[in-house]
């Protein structure tokens, strides 16, 4: 069957509406097959008083959204006509036994060059709520992203667990630079000095009136009194966290990460790259005025430069009886290295935990793990001057280990039993050198390198603590964790405490999620099961981060059942 470009065959098909899914080999699915087509090219887009090429898909900036509902299947063709290589990552899907779609570049599959295709064929099992994709290779992502909304199951009689909204609306927060990004990236490795930073914020790529140039660039939300209307909020900025708020209005945030909460209202909330939000949003009945500022701004607590621009949007009451002002007053955010409004917002989030939808979080834990996550340095080459601290070049590890990209995907590696050469099975599970993880930082900051995972057996249970530093700075770290999703049990500042911060852990209804941000000068401790087969990448998701190798991946043994062991791999797999 045809692929449509940028929408899903089903809604061009009706019959296929009622089709019964063909399910990927050893999977099972009792949704419909949608089929969506990425042709991924370079195209002129003007922003900030200037033009410059950036890769798009379908030529739309933020690239097509992406609907499907628990259970069905998608198959999503990319055709890269780009000179760059390309992969892509559907963030949050948990991919169960095919790490074959999951994306991210010599980790699941080498990265799709120019002039090739690949079929990114997989089931949504288990998830509803909002998810993304974005490009897994390189800084690519700054451009190419969009939504993936998962509805609930036709057969699911409940629908959401909380009133339906009037209208559902994603609002995906991004980052602008006037430079090529992978210039940007390409010349901070080389010198060792932090990249350049972007110029502006974006919704759903449109930086506003605070920007210069960018007035027509405006995203506005038309809504109407009285109604509800749920924001399905992304940050999908390459490196920043962001405070978000809408002038004179409240926000009911009511699922993380595609996972339902405990509704909790607040006047301002804060999202990390990565991570996803739903909130309510109710229109006033009588509003003050005809529209209302949205505004976006960062939080950091870095000691390097970072973009300290606020981004805003309009929320426009219909039928106004003026044109709205352009000089709407902004929402109050919190100052920029606010870390206590941060904490309070994030200590809210707590699961459903009901018969329907149970907090299963491990009780019993078969491996503790602890890893120290943050920036380090590397000595400077003989033959060049670096500009990282001290005359080094920056850095960044678990466990003072910094990743090192494989010429070859780790997932074929181990599917095929190939080991030498490409992987080595020993990154240490607690820190090699123990020392005060939030206070003065050791006379050696240098971190070792390797591509280095952790095996797990089939249905192990996890505790994993992930400890900051502060060397470099104390600073939050957002830890994306691929193929899983985990529950947050506690978190603190400080040093954690073995002995006396787990009788404090919430084992009831703990939040679930697949990206929490480390604290910072803190830490954070998540628990998972380990049911899903594969090698699965878990990453620091600033992208500056990831590429000082700020991340690690899990190899995770089959299990002894035709229905626990990985599926093969697709003949169209791309070769590196």
């Amino acid at each position: 069957m045809g692929a449509l470009r940028g929408h899903a065959a089903a809604s061009a098909c009706p019959f296929l509406t009622f089709a019964v899914l063909l399910a990927l080999p050893g999977l099972a699915a009792a949704g419909i097959t949608r089929h969506y087509t990425f042709d991924v090219r370079m195209t002129n887009v003007s922003r900030l008083c200037g033009t410059k090429s950036i890769p798009t898909v379908n030529g739309q900036f933020p690239g097509p959204k992406l609907v499907a509902r628990e259970g069905d299947r998608l198959v999503v063709k990319v055709h890269n006509h780009m000179t760059h290589n390309v992969s892509f990552h559907w963030h949050g899907i948990r991919q169960l036994r095919n790490g074959w779609a999951d994306g991210p570049s010599y980790i699941t599959q080498c990265p799709i060059q120019g002039g090739q295709s690949y079929a990114y064929d997989f089931v949504v099992t288990g998830q509803r709520g909002t998810l993304w994709w974005h490009a897994h290779f390189s800084w690519l992502r700054v451009h190419l992203y969009g939504p993936l909304v998962i509805l609930p199951s036709r057969r699911s009689s409940e629908g959401y667990p909380f009133p339906s909204p009037h209208r559902e609306v994603p609002i995906m927060f991004g980052e602008w630079f006037r430079a090529d990004t992978e210039t940007v990236i390409s010349q901070a490795l080389q010198t060792g000095a932090g990249p350049n930073v972007s110029d502006a914020y974006t919704f759903n790529g449109l930086p506003g009136p605070t920007y210069n140039c960018s007035s027509k660039d405006t995203y506005k939300l038309k809504v109407r009194p009285g109604r509800t209307y749920m924001l399905r909020l992304i940050n999908s900025a390459l490196n920043n966290e962001l405070f978000f708020a809408v002038a004179n209005h409240t926000l009911t945030v009511v699922e993380a990460d595609a996972n339902y909460v405990k509704p909790f209202t607040v006047d301002t909330l804060v999202i990390s790259p990565g991570q996803t939000m739903n909130v309510l949003l109710t229109a006033a009945t009588s509003p003050a005025s005809q529209a209302f500022a949205m505004a976006v701004a960062p939080y950091t607590n870095t000691q390097g430069a970072f973009d300290n621009t606020t981004a805003t949007a309009v929320l426009e009451y219909a039928a106004p009886t003026r044109p709205p002002s352009s000089n709407l007053p902004l929402p109050s955010l919190p100052r920029y290295n606010d870390t206590t409004a941060v904490a309070n917002f994030t200590t809210n989030f707590r699961s459903l935990a009901t018969a329907h939808y149970p907090a299963r979080v491990p009780l019993a834990v078969d491996r503790h793990v602890l890893f120290t996550v943050g920036l380090g340095t590397d000595p400077c080459p003989s033959n060049q001057t670096c500009q990282g601290p001290n005359g080094t070049k920056f850095a960044a590890s678990v466990n003072n280990n910094s990743f090192v990209r494989p010429a070859t995907a780790l997932l074929e590696a181990h599917y095929r039993r190939r080991y030498a050469g490409v992987l080595t099975a020993d990154l240490p599970t607690a820190p090699p050198r123990p020392f005060n993880y939030t206070g003065a930082p050791p006379n050696n900051t240098f971190v070792a390198h390797g591509t280095r995972v952790v095996p797990l057996a089939f249905n192990a249970s996890v505790e994993l603590v992930m400890q900051g530093t502060a060397i470099q700075g104390a600073e939050s770290h957002p830890l994306h964790m691929h193929g899983f999703n985990f529950f947050v049990v506690g978190q603190g500042f400080g040093n954690y405490d073995p002995v006396n911060d787990p009788p404090k852990y919430n084992l009831v209804d703990p939040v679930e999620r697949n990206t929490v941000s480390v604290p910072t000068a803190g830490w954070v401790a998540v628990r998972f099961l380990a049911d899903n087969p594969g090698v699965w990448l878990m990453h620091c998701h600033f992208d500056v981060h990831l590429s000082w190798g700020l991340s690690m991946a899990w190899m995770v043994a089959d299990g002894p059942l035709p229905n626990q062991k990985m599926l093969p791999p697709p003949s169209d797999l791309p070769k590196c």
